[in-house]
């Protein structure tokens, strides 16, 4: 059954960019955004990610940490971030285990676009999982659900 509004958040830890592993605990008492992505320099996924990374600034304003994790390996995901310049790490889920804890793993194991909203607390306060993920979700959705998790 996946997660949904008003569950706890489940717990992860996964190797990403800045060769260092990222837990979901690390940011406990803050929120976080956590966006799975299909892939590694596909178009949609370039365009959400340097969306998210041109306004981070918004995210910061609320004391959100976002965090991009998909299928790729950290070398793909360390040249992907250097060549746009990421500001947020972007975590190495290979095994696709993570996603499938958020039940983000579509038909024939290929990832939907999904967004999470952590609150501080690690309760799940917001859900969008793509059905086709020709589009993603705008910065100020995502702001104003970080700011209703409050």
């Amino acid at each position: 059954m996946a997660i949904s509004v008003g569950d706890t958040a489940p717990a992860f830890t996964l190797p990403g960019t800045g060769a260092k592993s990222y837990s979901l605990s690390d940011y406990a008492g803050q929120p976080v955004v956590i966006v799975f992505y299909p892939g590694d320099e596909t178009p949609v996924c370039t365009k959400q990610l340097n969306s998210y990374n041109n306004e981070l600034s918004q995210f910061e304003k609320v004391g959100a940490q976002v965090l991009a994790i998909s299928a790729q390996d950290v070398a793909s995901h360390e040249d992907f971030s250097q060549k746009h310049g990421f500001k947020f790490p972007l975590l190495a889920d290979t095994d696709k285990a993570v996603a499938t804890l958020y039940g983000t793993v579509g038909p024939l194991g290929f990832p939907r676009r999904s967004v999470f909203v952590v609150d501080a607390k690690g309760v799940i306060r917001y859900v969008h999982r793509a059905i086709a993920g020709l589009t993603f979700r705008p910065v100020e959705e995502l702001v104003t659900a970080v700011e209703n998790a409050r």
